[in-house]
C-alpha cells in the first residue's frame, strides 16, 4: 500500500529510505498545501526581516539545511556523484562543492584527460607496514598508498616553485664593496 502510494506521487526514494521519503513526502504536501492557497500566502511576511546591512553576500550562509526540497537536491546530487550519505546534509553538501571543486573544473578535467604515461609498479615490492588479513585489501591498501605519495610528491613540487618563486623576488643581494660584505 505504502510502495504504491509513493509510486503514485513519484517519489524518487524507496519505503525502506524512512528518512529521506517522509522528508521528501513533507515538503510535497507543502508544496500542495501553498498551490491551494498561493493567496492566503502570497503577502505573508516573514517573522523577521534582515536589513541591508544584516544580509549577508553569501547565499549559502542562509540556507534551510531542514528544507525537504534542499535534502532532496543534496540526495540527488550525492547519488549522482556517488558520493556516500551523511545524516547532516550540510556535510554533504562540502563533499559535493570539494569534488566538484577538485574533479570538475575545467583544470581538473583537462588534467584528467591527459594520458598519464609510466612505468608499471610491482605492488608486491612495496612493503604496506601492515596487514589488513585479507590479499585483495592489503593491494588495494598499497595502490591508495602510492596514490597517497604521488600526490605528496606533487604537493612538494608545487612548494618547491612557490619558494622559487618567492626567492627570485626577495633574494636579490646587492654587493657593497666598501663594506666587504654582500647584503642591502
Amino acid at each position: 500500500r505504502g510502495n504504491d502510494y509513493l509510486q503514485d506521487v513519484n517519489c524518487p526514494f524507496s519505503a525502506q529510505e524512512r528518512q529521506e521519503t517522509v522528508d521528501w513526502l513533507l515538503g510535497l504536501a507543502v508544496r500542495f498545501e501553498y498551490g491551494d492557497n498561493v493567496e492566503k500566502y502570497r503577502n505573508c511576511k516573514p517573522l523577521t526581516e534582515a536589513s541591508d546591512a544584516q544580509k549577508s553576500v553569501d547565499p549559502l550562509i542562509n540556507l534551510d539545511s531542514n528544507n525537504p526540497d534542499f535534502k532532496a537536491g543534496v540526495l540527488a546530487l550525492a547519488n549522482l556523484l556517488k558520493i556516500q550519505r551523511h545524516e547532516d546534509y550540510l556535510v554533504m553538501l562540502k563533499a559535493i562543492r570539494i569534488l566538484i571543486q577538485e574533479r570538475l573544473t575545467p583544470d581538473a578535467i583537462a588534467k584528467a584527460s591527459q594520458a598519464k604515461e609510466g612505468l608499471p609498479v610491482a605492488l608486491d615490492k612495496h612493503i604496506l607496514g601492515f596487514d589488513t588479513g585479507d590479499a585483495t585489501l592489503n593491494e588495494a591498501a598499497r595502490v591508495l598508498r602510492l596514490l597517497h605519495i604521488e600526490e605528496l610528491r606533487e604537493l612538494q613540487t608545487n612548494i618547491n616553485e612557490a619558494i622559487v618563486a618567492v626567492q627570485a623576488i626577495i633574494a636579490d643581494p646587492k654587493t657593497d664593496h666598501r663594506l666587504g660584505k654582500v647584503g642591502r
